[in-house]
């Protein structure tokens, strides 16, 4: 009787412990399910300005997090053009220990790179990665960097074709900040290019938005055009530029559709919101733990078209072509 119960107490008890594991493994793959399905990632914004363009890039991030299924609880933090906020934020973004950084400009992103090596960062609106050196190379840009660029290759040179071949142009003025590293290789860019076409590139600097329309007029009677980049400082206070290229007449090339949409007369260009979309499909792919930033290349925009403001071009009073095929914004 003695054996017939200590065998009992023996199935008993291993049927206990079977029991028990098999509850404890359900447990913990229902929460970590659970986990899944509801984690929450907190990522950390930093924009250097607020324009349309930039505006229009985070939308873009946001949607692609968003159809992917990701739950995100954004620190958006904007400098407003100033370099020590800029660099305070980035400083800050970390302290939070965020999951992820996505930097929105050049100088936004410089400063997130030097604040932190460990926390992934996506980059969009930038323009030359490489040279701002915020990655070893587009192909592979190493350490915990990566996101996409807003200078596609052809844009420069149909601009300046363009102005060169359809508008008669010989001097193109550049207002733009010198001390945004984006601005100056585009401006470099340029001048490089108008070597070999008989035109000039007449620049104008400024530190602040405050400056720009009193540089703009500065340029008046020293060029036949104006070709505004994808300069921060500058586009956030593009109306000032808008209103001293109408009322002299004077043909404005910009650097995005945003800026046409504002009142520039043209644009070879691409939606912000694209690129915004493309760096935020590159964030899921980390967060989901698919990829790292250091393999994921930079990429460039995608869909370049020309657009132009028919609006704008009554105002200057310049006759469109049909062989331009430009597409319109009223």
């Amino acid at each position: 009787m003695k054996n017939s119960w200590k065998k009992i107490g023996l199935v008993f008890f291993s049927t206990a412990l079977i029991l028990a594991g098999c509850g404890d493994g359900g447990d913990k793959a229902e929460n970590d399910t659970t986990s899944d399905e509801t984690k929450t990632y907190k990522i950390g914004v930093t924009q250097i300005v607020e324009h349309p363009s930039l505006n229009a890039a985070f939308d873009g991030f946001k949607e692609a997090l968003k159809d992917a299924g990701i739950n995100a609880e954004y620190d958006v933090q904007i400098a407003q053009g100033d370099s020590s906020a800029n660099t305070s934020i980035a400083t800050n973004l970390v302290t939070s220990n965020v999951d992820l950084i996505f930097a929105n400009s050049t100088p936004s992103a410089q400063a997130a790179l030097a604040a932190t090596t460990e926390i992934p960062i996506i980059f969009t609106s930038v323009t030359d990665a490489v040279g701002a050196e915020l990655v070893a190379s587009m192909e592979s840009p190493g350490g915990n960097v990566t996101g996409t660029i807003d200078n596609h290759p052809d844009a420069i040179p149909n601009t300046m074709k363009f102005l060169k071949e359809e508008l008669n142009v010989k001097n193109v003025g550049m207002v733009f900040n010198s001390g945004e590293q984006n601005s100056r290789a585009q401006v470099d860019a340029v001048k490089e290019m108008l070597k070999d076409m008989d035109m000039s590139v007449v620049e104008a600097s400024v530190a602040t938005s405050a400056d720009v329309k009193q540089a703009t007029e500065s340029l008046l009677d020293k060029v036949d055009s104006l070709y505004i980049i994808t300069d921060n400082t500058v586009v956030s206070a593009l109306e000032s530029v808008i209103s001293v290229a109408n009322e002299n007449k004077l043909p404005m090339m910009v650097g995005e559709f945003d800026s046409v949409k504002r009142g520039g007369l043209a644009a070879y260009g691409f939606e912000y919101f694209d690129i915004g979309y493309e760096a935020g499909e590159m964030a899921v792919k980390i967060l989901k733990g698919e990829s790292k930033p250091a393999d994921i290349p930079v990429q460039i925009p995608q869909n370049l078209k020309f657009i132009m403001n028919k609006d704008t071009a009554d105002t200057i009073e310049l006759k469109i072509k049909d062989e331009w095929k430009a597409e319109f914004i009223e």
